[in-house]
């Protein structure tokens, strides 16, 4: 904006004086907007975090190594120069092709754990998995007769059940109301449990899998002054362990004995005859 000023009683030649007056801009409204953004970056990275809470609780170790497996990187790059220039300082982006200084790098002679896994093996992991599922259901074809072929009579196919978990398959040796696996309140086992770990015994020497036991039995009345149940489901247990390596599996295939007396009942009676149990897990490689 502009304002002129002229006197009137000066001379007609004299220049009219000239004031300019410069209005400046308003206010920079809150400081800007640069806290818009960094509210909305929080909250982004709020959200991620959340959700990677929440992925990591619901799937399982399996699938958490399988994403893992797929994020990792298949070219592995070295940490140090291998001698030459470009952006993977050396002649090649394989680092088998340069062989690094300090040998923090993956080399044939210092292979990584991924590398061997996938190049010096030939198997993928889940490849591995698949092949052992197989294996494990043709065992359970085996022991039910699905296959039509069974290892077991039927008196006998009435005491087990098997279940394939990530942990391998279990092969579970449960007592009924009528006939028991064990003399009552002892480790003694009966004909019926002798017959039962020893053919368990010789189907798990047609697998290289190692071999856990545990033994459940069900709760004793409370008024017991000694209750004896961790005791006496390790002893259980501890018993089909003897009887499996009498059956011809290797000792150094048993890979854990384990009591758990009635802390994990097989059904809703905690004195039910059911939760008297002894669980063979043939174990995942």
């Amino acid at each position: 904006m502009k304002i002129v000023v002229v006197d009137m009683s000066a001379q007609s030649n004299v220049a009219p004086i000239i004031i300019k007056k410069k209005k400046s801009g308003g206010g920079d409204g809150h400081h800007g907007g640069a806290w818009k953004v960094a509210y909305a970056d929080f909250v982004t990275a709020m959200m991620a975090f959340f959700m990677l809470m929440w992925l990591l609780n619901a799937t399982t170790e399996k699938q958490r190594k399988g994403l893992a497996d797929y994020f990792s990187p298949s070219i592995p790059l070295s940490r140090v120069s291998g001698g030459g220039n470009g952006a993977f300082q050396g002649d090649s982006m394989f680092t088998e092709d340069i062989k690094p200084q300090s040998g923090t790098g993956a080399t044939d002679i210092n292979p990584m754990d991924a590398q061997q896994a996938q190049g010096d093996t030939g198997i993928d992991a889940s490849d591995k998995q698949d092949a052992e599922d197989s294996k494990f259901r043709a065992i359970e074809e085996q022991l039910s007769g699905r296959g039509g072929e069974s290892m077991i009579s039927i008196a006998m196919a009435r005491h087990i059940v098997t279940r394939v978990t990530d942990e391998g398959l279990i092969i579970e040796l449960f007592a009924t109301d009528d006939v028991p696996l064990f003399g009552e309140g002892n480790a003694e086992p009966t004909p019926l449990f002798r017959d039962l770990v020893r053919m368990i015994a010789r189907v798990a020497g047609t697998t290289g899998s190692n071999v856990a036991v545990g033994g459940h039995i069900r709760s004793h009345p409370v008024v017991l002054a000694n209750n004896p149940v961790w005791e006496l489901s390790h002893a259980r247990a501890d018993q089909a362990r003897r009887l499996l390596e009498s059956g011809g599996l290797s000792a150094r295939r048993i890979d854990r004995v384990t009591g758990h007396a009635d802390r994990d009942l097989a059904v809703a009676n905690p004195m039910a005859a059911r939760n008297n149990r002894i669980e063979i897990i043939l174990l995942r490689d």
